[in-house]
C-alpha cells in the first residue's frame, strides 16, 4: 500500500525525494502519515482539498478489509521529527 501511495504522491510533487510515508499499524486500521516538502503541500492538497480527498478515496478502495487513513502532516512534523 505504501508503494501505491508513494507512486501517486511522487507524481504530483516537484520534490519526490522529500516524500516520506510512515505506516502506523493498528488492530483494525492502518494510519499513513505523509510528509512532503513545504512547497509541495498545495500540490498534494489541491484546490479545496480535492486532490488529497481523491488520494484518500483510492487508498480506501485499495485497503481491503482494514481501514486505511491518510494524514498529511504539518511542516516540520515529519517522521524523523517524531522519532
Amino acid at each position: 500500500m505504501q508503494a501505491l501511495l508513494r507512486h501517486l504522491i511522487q507524481g504530483l510533487v516537484k520534490h519526490p525525494d522529500a516524500v516520506e510515508i510512515r505506516e502506523v499499524e493498528g488492530d483494525a486500521s492502518v494510519l499513513y502519515e505523509l510528509s512532503v516538502a513545504d512547497s509541495d503541500r498545495e500540490s498534494v492538497q489541491g484546490p479545496d482539498g480535492e486532490t488529497l480527498r481523491a488520494i484518500r478515496t483510492v487508498l480506501s478502495a485499495s485497503s481491503g478489509e482494514r481501514r486505511a487513513v491518510l494524514e498529511l502532516l504539518e511542516p516540520g512534523a515529519g517522521a524523523s521529527a517524531t522519532e
